[in-house]
């Protein structure tokens, strides 16, 4: 994806409601260098290496295609034109691992995440990942409001890849972990942000993922739903699967995560451990 389509693009996740990506990535590998061994690569799900990924400042979609193509971009200095979201970032996310994230708005979590999951391409740098990639971002595109909880189950199973008979052994399980199954044949566009994001993890959460990305969802709904879902991730992890959490909640990633980072201006500022991370956060809310 180009710079530009990615501009266009981004005003859609973040205006929906509910944004599912999965993609069993079959990345090329990576020419070896002299201090990598296969031992050491089979260690992590996620290693990213000087990622960066710059947004056009100015216009979007159509208007910014038509800059590029008639040369008026050029003219602009490099630093007026572009935003780097993200500067340089290097992460190694090991097999079972649980880790956050956090850091002001505007820090670079979300384009994180999504360069994590194969959404934007790095303009420098290079991402590599084992396995399926399930994310679950803030308020996106997987549900159809008109379509019914049970039917978006199908919806997004079928999504994801799988066919209708291991949709419909998920389908009870699903259900049953989202405590809306009161609700589960009326339309989405009745259910409340809190009964979204139930269902949203109840999903993703059975789609057996390698990887879980999960983007400012975990502080929604009540105290037993979030027991719950601290319980399913723990069952993810023992089977290894790798857990990222983007979240501003310090008591989330404090009992969830076992590394945490601060992020600002598009970069690691800590270095994984939660007090660190959380000192850090403190001091850019003063």
């Amino acid at each position: 994806m180009t710079t530009s389509e990615r501009t266009a693009d981004e005003g859609l996740l973040l205006e929906d409601e509910f944004d599912f990506v999965s993609e069993s990535l079959d990345l090329p590998t990576k020419t070896k260098s002299p201090n990598q061994t296969d031992d050491v690569r089979k260690m992590y799900s996620i290693s990213i290496n000087n990622v960066v990924l710059d947004y056009p400042r100015k216009k979007k979609g159509v208007g910014l295609f038509r800059e590029i193509l008639t040369g008026r971009m050029k003219k602009i200095p490099h630093k007026e034109r572009w935003f780097r979201a993200l500067n340089g970032i290097n992460l190694d996310v090991g097999k079972g691992e649980v880790v956050g994230i956090i850091g002001p708005n505007g820090s670079g979590k979300s384009t994180l995440l999504r360069v994590i999951a194969g959404i934007y391409a790095p303009d420098e740098g290079s991402v590599e990942v084992e396995g399926r990639i399930t994310l679950l971002a803030g308020i996106g595109t997987g549900f159809n409001k008109d379509l019914t909880g049970r039917e978006n189950i199908k919806l997004s199973g079928s999504i994801f890849g799988f066919d209708s008979r291991s949709i419909n052994d998920m389908e009870e399980e699903i259900i049953d972990f989202s405590g809306i199954r009161e609700f589960i044949d009326d339309p989405i566009r009745t259910y409340s942000a809190g009964m979204r994001a139930r269902l949203g993890f109840a999903i993703i959460s059975n789609l057996e993922p390698d990887i879980l990305l999960l983007d400012e969802v975990m502080s929604v709904g009540d105290h037993e739903f979030r027991k719950k879902s601290r319980a399913k991730i723990d069952e993810l992890v023992q089977g290894d699967a790798t857990v990222v959490i983007v979240s501003h909640s310090k008591s989330i990633l404090k009992n969830m995560c076992d590394k945490v980072y601060g992020l600002h201006n598009g970069e690691i500022v800590t270095d994984g451990k939660p007090e660190s991370a959380f000192e850090f956060y403190e001091s850019e809310k003063e």
